[in-house]
């Protein structure tokens, strides 16, 4: 199991990553919106292709990620952070995002998506946002 920090920017990933890139002396890998492969039934609006899908470098042994939302689901900071919990098997995740979903509110159900068998994302009940997701693709 990996838990990474995961923050989220209201369009001002790509700024707030060359500022870090300099204090730490590393380079981001950054994919955009304009990047990922073609979804049915989303399409990336106008004006968003810029935007930072997933970013992340790494801190010694640990890894920080970052995105942009879509301008529609802006971020509040203190609200832009969620903990990222990465997991081997799928079972293992269903549960677990089964137990923090009890009296919160899922963001995005359990699914499979072009960077995980099985993702998803939730606010449990003490306001805490989690991403749930395996961490490679077979």
């Amino acid at each position: 199991m990996k838990v990474n920090p995961y923050v989220s920017f209201s369009g001002n990933c790509a700024e707030a990553l060359a500022f870090y890139e300099k204090a730490f002396n590393i380079t981001a890998e950054i994919i955009r919106y304009k990047d990922a492969p073609p979804d049915n039934g989303y399409e990336v609006a106008a004006g968003n292709e810029n935007l930072v899908m997933h970013a992340q470098f790494s801190l010694g042994n640990d890894a920080l990620m970052f995105c942009d939302t879509p301008p529609e689901y802006p971020v509040a900071i203190g609200d832009n952070v969620a903990i990222s919990v990465g997991f081997d098997d799928i079972d293992t995740a269903k549960k677990v995002f089964a137990e923090l979903a009890e009296g919160g509110e899922v963001g995005m159900e359990l699914q499979e998506t072009f960077w995980s068998k099985c993702f998803g994302s939730l606010t449990d009940k003490f306001g805490i946002n989690w991403q749930i997701t395996i961490d490679c693709r077979d």
